[in-house]
């Protein structure tokens, strides 16, 4: 079986503490291409970093997650990623976005956050992973301000939205969600989602995929949502992991943060 990129992944979390390294030399040897672990603060961005220094198939996302922008120092924190940016293992920036799921949240500080990291990217001449939840039409005016060479993270949305988001000329990436049995409109955008425009990822440890929903994730289960993918496109798995693969390649420009 030819191995997997995943796109998206937080091996910086605390549910991979006592078996980290382990975990990500068998990964490496046995089922993955190339991982990109993204950070969701600047610590957590400097622990990507960190993890990616140790192998030559790890790269790093350093950025800002919504849920997490209340507790940076709004005055400080474009310097300090630019930095972290600057990084040869820094592949992107991310994960970065909108989201106004959980209450409270600061409407005007998380929109400032997402465009100020956009505008870094930009800047930076780096790709962007982006995390959107219950923000659809804020995000998407953003985005069509922007139209920046970025991602549509762990997507789960509708075929219009979908369609707008190529629109920009960007990717969209599924997680393990993509094998729920509630994601028919998921499964629906997909079907309308050009092969050359979908990356696989797992948001490890997060959306473990069918059968092993609720579990830890890691980038092992993500032949999962491969073979999901493959059906829903009518091709082999293994077409389906090269494509997204070269897709990831060439989204990601690897061979430039080596």
């Amino acid at each position: 079986m030819i191995k997997i990129t995943d796109t998206h992944s937080h091996y910086d979390d605390e549910a991979f503490d006592s078996d980290r390294y382990e975990l990500l030399d068998k990964l490496l040897a046995e089922k993955c291409e190339k991982i990109v672990t993204l950070g969701c603060d600047i610590e957590k961005s400097r622990t990507s970093l960190h993890i990616a220094e140790k192998y030559e198939n790890v790269y790093a996302a350093v950025g800002v997650h919504p849920e997490n922008c209340n507790d940076v120092d709004e005055s400080a924190y474009l310097d300090e990623l630019k930095k972290l940016a600057s990084h040869p293992k820094a592949a992107a920036i991310g994960e970065i976005g909108l989201d106004f799921h959980w209450e409270p949240y600061d409407r005007e500080r998380q929109l400032r956050f997402f465009r100020a990291q956009l505008e870094l990217a930009r800047e930076l001449d780096l790709p962007v992973c982006i995390h959107s939840r219950d923000s659809t039409k804020n995000m998407l005016d953003i985005l069509r301000e922007y139209k920046p060479n970025g991602v549509m993270h762990c997507f789960s949305g509708s075929t219009e939205v979908a369609r707008e988001i190529l629109s920009f000329g960007m990717m969209i990436s599924f997680t393990g969600l993509l094998t729920f049995k509630n994601a028919k409109k998921a499964i629906e955008a997909c079907r309308i989602i050009p092969i050359d425009r979908i990356m696989l990822e797992t948001d490890s440890p997060y959306m473990a995929p069918v059968p092993h929903r609720g579990e830890r994730n890691d980038s092992g289960f993500l032949i999962h949502t491969a073979e999901k993918l493959a059906e829903i496109k009518g091709l082999s798995v293994e077409e389906t992991v090269r494509i997204c693969n070269e897709n990831a390649e060439r989204f990601f420009r690897f061979e430039k943060s080596r």
